[in-house]
C-alpha cells in the first residue's frame, strides 16, 4: 500500500527540512515548497493527503493559498502553521476549511500527533465516500448458488493482492459491484475507488478523463485537470467496458501499466502513480483481438486474475434471495412496510429469462414496491403493472406506423400478455399460442420482450 502523502509549504528552509525529516521517519512521503505559488503548482499535478501550510509566506499568504485549496473530496486536509498566531487568524483559517492550527516554535511531538489525527480524519472521509457509493449498489453478491459461492471465494483470494483483475459478465450482472467488493476487501480500502465507463466517454474525452491535462492544452480552461489515474493514486481505478476503448488510448494505457507513470495531455512532465487496475467487459476480448480491435499486450496485462460473473438465468436458485433483499432495501428507501412475494409470482420470476440480469430484477422489484399497495405481491400484479403500457398499443397503431410495424407491435404485446398469464412458463405459453417452444423463444428474442414492458 502506498504511503500517505504530505506537502509542507514554508518559506523557512530549516522548518521545511525538520518537518520533512521527522515525518519521513514516521513513514510518510513528504514533499516541500518554499512559496504558495510553488505549492499550488505541486497541488495541481499531484494528490496529497495533508498540507502543512505556513500562514506568513512571501507574496501569496498561506490564507490565500488556503482559499485556492477548496474543501472537497479531491483536496487535502490543511493544517496551518504560524509564528505569529492570533485567535482571529485561527478562526479565519477554520472558516476557510483548515483542519487544525499549529504555532511556532513547533513541538515535533505535537506535529506528529496532529498529523496522525488529520490523516485518520482523511481516511474516515474516504471511507464515508466509499460507504455512500456502496449503498448505491444495494446488491452485495447475494445468493448461495455454487457459482456465486465460488466467485465470493475468488474475490476473497484476489482482493488482498495487488494483481490486476479482469471481470467478465453480461450487462446488468453487477461488474461494478464486484470491483467495489475487491476494493473494499483490499489493502487499499482506505483510499479512493474511482471509476470510468469507457463506453460512455467519446474518444476525444476518454484520454483527458484518464490522464488529465494542463490548462494551456485546452482553450478557455481555467486550471489544470486531474485525471482519473491521479484521483485514484494509492487506490483502485475501475475501467468498465474496457472493450470499448480506442486503440490509441489502449496504447497509452499499456505504457502507464509498464512504467507506472503518465503524462497529462499537453505536458512532457511524467507523473508517477500507484494504482490498482480493475477492468470489466461484456465482450469477448479474444474475438476483438482477432479483429485487431483490442491490443493483445493490454489483454495479457489486464487478465492477471480473471473473474466471471454468471448471468442470472444460470443461477435461478439465487432469484428468491435477491427478491427478498431488494424488497427490504426498497421498502427502507421509500419508507414502506416490507412486502412479501407469493409463490406464484416467484414462480413467474423463476421462469423468466432475465436478459437484463440483476439490474433488471432490481428495477422490477422497485416498481412493485412503489406501485403495489397490498402487503403481498402475487401473480395478478404482473398483469396489473403492464396494463397501462399495453393500452398504449391502440393509439400507437394509428400513429403513422407501417403495416409491418403495427403487426409487430401488436404481436409483441399479445405474446407478452400470454406469457404474463402463464407466469412466464415458456411451455405453457407456447401451447396457449399454438406454437413450438423454440418458435416462441425466437419471437421473444426478436421482439425484445421483457418482464415489464
Amino acid at each position: 500500500m502506498s504511503k500517505d502523502k504530505i506537502l509542507v509549504i514554508d518559506d523557512e528552509s530549516n522548518i521545511r527540512s525538520s518537518l520533512q525529516g521527522i515525518l519521513e521517519d514516521e513513514g510518510y512521503a513528504v514533499q516541500t515548497a518554499e512559496s504558495g505559488e510553488d505549492g499550488l503548482r505541486l497541488l495541481e499535478k499531484q494528490n496529497f493527503d495533508l498540507l502543512l501550510l505556513d500562514v506568513w509566506l512571501p507574496e501569496m499568504s498561506g490564507l490565500d493559498v488556503l482559499k485556492r485549496v477548496k474543501p472537497g473530496e479531491e483536496s487535502p486536509l490543511v493544517v496551518m502553521i504560524s509564528g505569529h498566531g492570533t485567535i482571529e487568524t485561527a478562526v479565519q483559517a477554520t472558516k476557510l476549511g483548515a483542519y487544525d492550527f499549529l504555532e511556532k516554535p513547533l513541538s515535533l511531538e505535537k506535529v506528529v500527533v496532529t498529523v496522525q489525527n488529520a490523516l485518520r480524519q482523511r481516511r474516515l472521509e474516504v471511507e464515508n465516500i466509499e460507504l455512500r457509493e456502496k449503498t448505491k449498489t444495494r446488491y452485495h453478491l447475494a445468493g448461495e448458488s455454487r457459482s456465486i459461492r465460488k466467485l465470493r471465494e475468488e474475490i476473497g483470494t484476489a482482493a488482498p493482492s495487488n494483481g490486476r483483475v479482469l471481470i467478465y459478465g453480461e450487462n446488468g450482472t453487477g461488474k461494478e459491484v464486484i470491483a467495489r467488493l475487491i476494493h473494499q476487501q483490499s489493502r487499499r480500502k482506505g483510499r479512493r475507488f474511482v471509476e470510468i465507463n469507457c463506453a460512455a466517454a467519446p474518444d476525444e474525452v476518454i484520454e483527458s478523463e484518464l490522464f488529465g491535462y494542463v490548462r494551456d492544452h485546452v482553450p478557455l480552461a481555467a486550471k489544470d485537470k486531474k485525471g482519473k489515474f491521479l484521483l485514484a493514486d494509492g487506490g483502485t481505478l475501475f475501467l468498465d467496458e474496457i472493450g470499448e476503448m480506442s486503440l490509441k488510448t489502449q496504447a497509452k494505457l499499456v505504457r502507464v501499466l509498464e512504467e507506472q507513470e503518465y503524462e497529462p495531455l499537453g505536458s512532457a512532465e511524467p507523473v508517477p502513480v500507484d494504482v490498482r487496475l480493475v477492468a470489466a467487459t461484456g465482450k469477448n476480448l479474444k474475438e476483438l483481438i482477432a479483429k485487431d480491435k483490442f491490443r493483445e499486450d493490454l489483454f495479457f496485462k489486464l487478465n492477471v486474475i480473471p473473474l466471471i460473473i454468471p448471468p442470472l438465468r444460470e443461477r435461478k436458485e439465487d432469484i428468491p434471495v435477491l427478491i427478498d433483499a431488494f424488497l427490504r432495501d426498497f421498502a427502507d428507501e421509500y419508507g414502506k412496510k416490507p412486502k412479501t412475494m407469493a409463490p406464484a409470482a416467484v414462480e413467474a420470476f423463476l421462469n423468466y429469462a432475465w436478459p437484463g440480469n440483476v439490474s433488471e430484477l432490481m428495477n422490477v422489484i422497485e416498481r412493485f414496491v412503489i406501485m403495489v399497495a397490498e402487503p403481498e405481491i402475487d401473480a395478478a400484479h404482473l398483469s396489473l403493472l403492464v396494463e397501462a403500457r399495453e393500452l398504449e398499443v391502440a393509439p400507437g397503431l394509428a400513429g403513422g406506423l407501417t403495416l409491418h410495424q403495427a403487426l409487430e407491435e401488436y404481436e409483441r404485446h399479445f405474446i407478452h400478455r400470454v406469457l404474463t398469464r402463464n407466469r412466464w412458463d415458456l411451455g405453457r405459453a407456447a401451447r396457449a399460442l399454438g406454437v413450438e417452444d423454440e418458435h416462441l423463444r425466437g419471437r421473444i428474442k426478436a421482439l425484445n420482450i421483457t418482464l415489464i414492458d
